[in-house]
């Protein structure tokens, strides 16, 4: 009883924040402070930064399995922490470099093109997806229902590790094209 009462307490915020994440993310994409007036250096250095954390997350993350497959529940909690709190960092980092920064075209052509923007589609899809899939995931560890847990991160783990690797590959893809 207990277990479901801390699930339904927190449905609200799983709620909430997977529709107001993107909404704010795409809303303060569109916002460029410089177009605005403000004068603020862009952020022109955090690609590859974010990038970088991106490949991070994937890594905590697979090192996360492999501790709860070992039986390390203590080590898997706190690497999944790591990886949210990787998540955020992400965000927060990728949010402010819009904010300040023109956006990059990829200058790639012909099937190379596709494949690009297949992958980047898919990223931001998956990313907005992932969202609840976490927050869902979390709260069930949090209430000990771990049963539940379980059978709920075996959907969200290989959808966030995608997001995470598409993302360094996407950085990877367009870096050329960024003008610094």
């Amino acid at each position: 009883m207990k277990e479901q009462s801390l699930e339904t307490k927190y449905n609200k915020w799983i709620v909430l924040l997977s529709v107001a994440i993107p909404l704010v993310v795409a809303i303060l994409f569109g916002v460029n402070l410089r177009k605005l007036g403000y004068d603020v250096q862009p952020l022109s250095f955090l690609p590859p930064i974010y990038a970088t954390i991106n490949g991070i997350t994937a890594i905590v993350l697979v090192l996360a399995v492999l501790a709860i497959k070992k039986g390390n529940r203590q080590l898997h909690e706190n690497l999944m922490k790591t990886a949210i709190a990787c998540s955020v960092a992400f965000l927060a980092m990728y949010v402010a470099y819009h904010m300040t920064s023109d956006s990059t075209k990829f200058g790639g052509e012909g099937i190379i093109k596709y494949v690009y923007y297949f992958i980047l589609i898919t990223h931001i899809i998956l990313s907005v997806v992932i969202i609840p899939l976490v927050l869902i995931t979390y709260v069930r560890a949090l209430a000990q229902v771990f049963d539940k847990h379980k059978k709920i991160a075996k959907i969200t783990f290989p959808i966030w590790l995608y997001v995470a690797v598409t993302g360094v590959i996407v950085y990877l893809m367009i870096s050329p094209y960024y003008v610094y």
